[in-house]
């Protein structure tokens, strides 16, 4: 593995454990961008589900819309702020999506709490809901449909994988005097390293 793209992951895992010690009420809160086929950009909060060489991990519908875009446009951008962290820190990572392996979504979703594994099954993400009790009906016919058995992962939930091309670690200081470190893939497939003004 390139040595700057380690170097990039070892401040990630800093940093990540700087914020879970700094008490951040959740480290892995991270915000997704994507774009639709109209051309218009679209954030959501998620969770960091797995992280490791191969990229970062969250999992979702692919039949919502942040799924149907990541179909469509597989790539993504990725934004964490901990404020608790030295004078705040964000990270800001860019790169080509990818679906996890099934076996993988298997896995996790097994990991999963019953209600989150039912809560699957029930929503119909991003689609339109009449009211809340629609929703509250079908929680309890998938409740009353898994009585007594494990759930199974629903086929069309899964997760991404974003495949970082660029990383930006962005360190606050006191009079804007931010301190940003830049990590990207060239168009050789080497990775180098720079510095941006605040």
């Amino acid at each position: 593995m390139d040595i700057l793209l380690t170097e990039a992951l070892e401040t990630f895992d800093r940093l990540f454990a700087e914020a879970t010690a700094a008490g951040e009420p959740d480290p892995t809160a991270m915000v997704v961008a994507t774009t639709g086929i109209n051309g218009h950009p679209s954030a959501r909060m998620v969770l960091l589900k797995a992280h490791d060489a191969r990229g970062f991990v969250f999992y979702t519908h692919m039949d919502g819309r942040k799924g149907k875009e990541l179909q469509s446009n597989p790539h993504a951008s990725l934004l964490f702020f901990w404020p608790r962290v030295r004078n705040a820190v964000q990270v800001r990572i860019e790169g080509q999506v990818e679906i996890v392996s099934d076996a993988e979504a298997d896995a996790y979703f097994a990991s999963r709490a019953r209600g989150s594994q039912l809560g699957a099954w029930a929503s119909m993400q991003s689609e339109r809901l009449p009211d809340r009790d629609a929703f509250d009906t079908r929680y309890a016919q998938v409740e009353k449909e898994f009585e007594g058995r494990e759930v199974p992962r629903p086929a069309r939930w899964t997760g991404f994988r974003v495949r970082p091309i660029h990383f930006e670690f962005w360190y606050g200081a006191e009079f804007r005097l931010h301190d940003r470190v830049v990590y990207d893939l060239n168009r050789s497939g080497a990775w180098e390293t720079h510095r941006l003004y605040p």
